[in-house]
């Protein structure tokens, strides 16, 4: 379980982010954080996200967060929009998985498609 203090960070870190104008940034990634979004870990994956990021030192993504998206099964997802691509729901999203995400995605601009939230 995350400290009030560790929560704090993760929204600073995620508000800086969000800081972004939507012009030129290349991609958006977006966390479902509802309830049953933050019992199943979405918080760590928020964390995940970032840490990656600023890891591998990529800018010009907008990390954002939203509430339920009615795919409670799936929970933590993430959705993924790079440019003008259609957006990309994610399902099963754990702390583990992140890095392969943000690197397949983001980076090489390519879906998991094993991951993928048929809806």
């Amino acid at each position: 379980m995350k400290s009030l203090e560790e929560l704090r960070k993760i929204k600073e870190r995620a508000l800086e982010r969000r800081k972004l104008s939507g012009e030129g940034a290349r991609a958006r990634i977006v966390v479902a954080m509802g309830t049953c979004g933050i019992a199943a870990g979405a918080r760590d994956t928020m964390s995940a996200i970032l840490g990656e990021l600023e890891k591998q030192d990529i800018a010009n993504v907008i990390v954002t967060q939203t509430g339920c998206i009615g795919l409670c099964e799936y929970e933590p997802i993430v959705q993924i929009q790079v440019g003008d691509s259609e957006t990309v729901t994610y399902g099963n999203i754990s702390t583990d998985r992140v890095p392969t995400l943000i690197e397949t995605h983001i980076v090489d601009g390519e879906p998991v498609e094993a991951w993928k939230v048929r809806k």
